[in-house]
């Protein structure tokens, strides 16, 4: 069988080889799939396999095993491919090949007419790295995979133009049917795969969507990829997290533009049918979009690398990293401890289930009493952002809520979901500055994306917009709200900032609270709030018993100071304040504890409300 050696830098080898025993094993197919499941079932098996997401395009192999983090952006049509073709060459004998997990036929002319000839479907994904991934979280240092420039990579190449790319892969693939040569490859450049799009001016020719790599998030660095799934396609959503592991091709001949003229001519009928703009972003340069044939694809619960697999190795130290966390936080906020436990509270909250249409376990806090006039929120979201695995600050200025696209639409012309602000990945967390927001009128498009904002945080759902209908796309994103006053967006809780420290430089002092932490004890906050967040939980019938009694207490002398309402987020406030002591059942001592935080809390808020009469 293939050493390890084999079966990552020649899997097409393992196929060819299963697929030969085609005529005496019919479900060869089943067989190749189990295989390199069974290759990865080792706990480092996975680090073996060189990452698109870590490793320069130049760098990996043609048609070598690879891995790739990624989000599912999009999803095309399914197309026709030839799972089994035959050869005529006259200089060779006749012979049947197998066509899967490939873009190209080779190894002679093609026998369209051949008995042999089994025409296949397969599922096109446009993936690309999740987005606001932050730079701590890499899964490079776990990576046991060598790598070393491949030996078709052309450097004097360097500087060829993306219309250079288009000129001179003038092939279709499947009209030619024939071996191309693979040393092409490697005329990519290394910077292309690490832009969103280039800067320079395009000839009216090529538009710039043919260059635009439709990340979610302005300014998103790495490789968007082409998925090619063959099996089980039903089973994946739009927005999925996933490693895939499969089959890298970069052919040059896959970014072929056709004309009008070699459209007709094409093996595909259906392309000729195709816009051009559809062809642009269908089929993009190789060297920018990659193309990669799935051969398994894990789906990822979370994105954290220093997740260990046994969470109850760490549950025993998910208390005492809860105090230290806590002082951290509380100088970050200024000497606040109550918002550093809200703040805790937050970023483990999670939504869990769903009744009807009202996603539960979800927590928006909205800081309040932000200053406007310092770099306050920019250093609290930097804070966040060394914490988390994937985030995005969205500064809600003027200018960003009335010309960002915030939420994706299809474009119907190029028949692919254009990207927008709101398109994350699950466990995202999104910081929303409201402090940049100044006074001014607000467009039709800030109005939508106010909404957009809105229906986010309140039942956790983005509607995709598809011209003529929306289409509700479910989500689980943890949205943090800073602000001067109360925020103008809804939220499940308000928290206004009371500082006990006034230190001489914010600026200063910030950076050097940020500076004292080192990179262990970061790693500790990072598997705590992953570790908190995936707990299970429960509420045992005695405590359920004696919160309700509680309830009907609360309401005996003011049936107006405790609402459902109420009892809904203090409920939360207690799952979630079990949970970050390493908890995973209520309490009577936990229940009492969520009271007193949240009489705290409301109590702090209507004292603000005094001192400023105008708040609702």
């Amino acid at each position: 069988m293939p050493t390890v050696h084999d079966w990552i830098s020649d899997p097409l080898g393992v196929v060819e080889g299963l697929f030969a025993q085609s005529n005496t094993c019919p479900d060869w197919e089943k067989k190749v799939v189990e295989y390199f499941k069974e290759k990865l079932k080792p706990n480092d098996a996975h680090t073996w396999v060189p990452s698109l997401n870590d490793v320069p395009l130049h760098y990996l192999k043609p048609n070598s095993l690879v891995k790739f983090r990624c989000m599912v952006q999009d999803m095309f049509d399914p197309e026709f491919f030839m799972g089994v073709y035959e050869t005529n060459d006259p200089t060779l004998d006749s012979k049947v090949k197998c066509g899967k997990y490939k873009d190209i036929t080779e190894g002679g002319q093609v026998d369209f007419n051949s008995r042999n000839t089994v025409t296949s479907e397969r599922q096109t994904f446009y993936c690309v790295p999740i987005p606001g991934e932050s730079q701590w979280n890499s899964y490079a240092g776990t990576s046991q995979a060598r790598v070393v420039p491949s030996t078709s990579y052309v450097p004097n190449r360097h500087k060829r133009s993306y219309e250079e790319d288009d000129e001179m892969d003038t092939q279709p693939q499947q009209m030619k049917g024939i071996k191309n040569d693979l040393q092409s490859h490697g005329n990519i450049e290394p910077k292309r795969q690490e832009t969103e799009a280039p800067s320079h001016d395009s000839s009216p020719s090529h538009c710039t969507s043919s260059l635009d790599l439709n990340f979610p998030l302005p300014g998103e660095k790495g490789p968007a990829c082409l998925v090619k799934v063959y099996e089980d396609w039903d089973g994946f959503k739009l927005n999925d997290m996933l490693e895939v592991f499969g089959i890298l091709s970069v052919d040059p001949a896959l970014s072929v533009i056709a004309d009008e003229r070699e459209a007709s001519s094409l093996l595909h009928p259906t392309e000729g049918m195709e816009t051009v703009e559809e062809q642009r972003v269908h089929s993009p340069p190789a060297s920018l979009v990659p193309r990669l044939h799935m051969l398994y694809a894990q789906p990822l619960v979370h994105n954290n690398p220093l997740l260990p697999s046994n969470l109850s190795s760490v549950l025993g130290e998910l208390a005492s990293i809860r105090a230290e966390l806590l002082t951290y936080l509380t100088h970050v906020l200024l000497g606040d401890s109550l918002a550093a436990e809200y703040l805790i509270l937050h970023l483990i909250s999670n939504v869990y289930s769903r009744r009807d249409v009202l996603p539960l376990g979800k927590f928006t806090l909205n800081l309040s009493g932000c200053p406007h006039s310092s770099p306050y929120t920019e250093h609290l979201y930097k804070v966040i952002q060394q914490l988390v695995p994937s985030s995005y600050r969205l500064c809600m200025s003027l200018h960003n809520m009335n010309n960002q696209r915030m939420v994706p639409r299809k474009d119907y012309t190029a028949n692919r979901l254009v990207s927008g602000t709101l398109q994350l990945a699950n466990n995202t967390s999104l910081f929303l500055d409201e402090t940049q927001l100044e006074q001014g009128q607000l467009d039709a498009t800030g109005v939508r994306n106010i909404t957009a904002l809105g229906n986010l945080i309140t039942w956790q759902k983005v509607d995709y917009d598809f011209n003529y209908h929306q289409m509700e796309f479910s989500c689980n994103i943890n949205v943090l709200i800073t602000s001067e006053g109360r925020s103008l967006l809804p939220s499940d809780c308000q928290v206004h900032l009371r500082p006990t420290l006034n230190p001489p430089n914010l600026e200063e002092y910030l950076s050097a609270v940020q500076v004292a932490q080192v990179p262990s004890q970061l790693n500790k906050y990072r598997i705590y709030l992953s570790v908190a967040r995936a707990l299970n939980y429960t509420i045992s019938d005695e405590i359920t018993k004696a919160v309700e009694e509680d309830f009907v207490e609360m309401r005996k002398d003011d049936p107006q100071s405790m609402s459902a309402e109420d009892l809904h987020r203090l409920l939360v406030v207690a799952r979630l304040l079990s949970l970050s002591n390493g908890q995973n059942t209520l309490s009577r001592d936990g229940w009492m504890k969520a009271k007193q935080l949240e009489a705290l809390r409301m109590s702090r808020t209507q004292q603000q409300k005094c001192v400023n009469g105008n708040e609702p």
